[in-house]
């Protein structure tokens, strides 16, 4: 276990992920938000979902971070032939030991890189489910440990694109965020010209942070205060998903929580050593936009989750900041930083 005088401090994780934003934006030309938001679900243990039409960046974004940090990093192409046991791993009989040995599969890596994730079938996505939320893999009653730090990121085309399965919702929930790249402004796209025409700017990437120091950072975000009241915010947030006219399926309990993993996240990101309800607010939509369903009314209205997550963000009351003191309380002498968590 981690003690404090090993945990990262905010100064630490601020230079650390400095460091990783500077090495992706190196590849990634034009996107700043896209790799702050892949480094807050890195920080806040989620996994990232990354939608968009083919082109764009997907798959670069999600080898430059990976390649950023000194740590495993496996790559699954998914696809409508791959199997369950390609991603889990297989049991196979030693002829020489005359017993059964466990073949890891790809998921065995602290980043696993999940390329067109929904070209797989349903049965094979599954797979991912019990690695995502337990981080361990359970193959012929045995179940094993994964690294730590441990993230999914994965990349999927639209499902109007042909032989594209849509995620189940159990997968989509396991995903603490899903980000769209969009194309690029003229310019960045100028310059990715420049620099990509020759050689891959991967080529020359370099590590700048290591798997250890990771672990520490990760450490330090879950020592981020949450006041009450930023609680019941999210809350209410999420609350009012289940709620709304325009949704069938609102989002679930898990979605609250990394819903204020990530605020606190963004929180140490920024410096502070606690959540405001702006931080809510701005990872409100990717944490919570994925996971719901609209109605058959509202896809004919062409109404989006989006859309819907933006409206409850105008109508739900943000707590009033006169009123409530954002930092954490003092704490007695005998009591250790960082010993009260979320």
């Amino acid at each position: 276990m981690t003690t404090y005088d090993e945990r990262a401090s905010l100064s630490d994780l601020t230079t650390t992920a400095e460091r990783v934003r500077r090495a992706v934006e190196g590849v990634i030309e034009g996107k700043p938000e896209v790799v702050r938001l892949s480094l807050t679900v890195l920080l806040a243990e989620g996994h990232l979902l990354i939608e968009d039409v083919p082109g764009v960046g997907k798959t670069m974004l999600a080898k430059a971070l990976a390649r950023s940090i000194d740590c495993s990093v496996r790559r699954i192409q998914f696809t409508p032939d791959l199997l369950p046991s390609d991603i889990t791993g297989v049991s196979v009989f030693d002829q020489q030991r005359r017993d059964f040995e466990f073949k890891p599969g790809a998921i065995f890596a602290q980043i696993v890189i999940g390329d067109e994730i929904n070209r797989a079938s349903p049965k094979t996505q599954s797979a991912l489910l019990e690695s995502m939320e337990e981080r361990q893999v359970t193959v012929d009653g045995h179940s094993y440990e994964l690294p730590s730090p441990f993230m999914v990121v994965a990349t999927q085309n639209p499902v109007e694109m042909e032989g594209t399965y849509p995620l189940p919702e159990a997968q989509r929930d396991r995903f603490m965020a899903r980000v769209s790249i969009g194309y690029p402004h003229p310019e960045a796209e100028l310059r990715m010209l420049d620099v990509h025409g020759g050689v891959s700017p991967l080529d020359d990437l370099q590590p700048v942070a290591h798997a250890h120091d990771i672990v520490k950072l990760v450490e330090a975000v879950r020592a981020v205060h949450v006041a009450e009241s930023v609680r019941r915010y999210a809350v209410d947030l999420v609350g009012a998903t289940r709620q709304h006219p325009d949704l069938r399926l609102g989002a679930s309990p898990r979605a609250t929580l990394h819903l204020l993993r990530a605020a606190k996240a963004a929180a140490a990101l920024a410096g502070r050593d606690f959540t405001l309800p702006d931080d809510v607010q701005a990872l409100a939509v990717p944490v919570l936009a994925h996971r719901l369903l609209p109605t058959a009314q509202a896809q004919l209205g062409r109404r989006t989750a989006e859309q819907v997550v933006v409206d409850i963000l105008q109508r739900t009351p943000v707590p009033d900041p006169s009123a409530q003191a954002w930092r954490q309380p003092p704490r007695p002498a005998h009591q250790p930083p960082g010993a009260r968590r979320l």
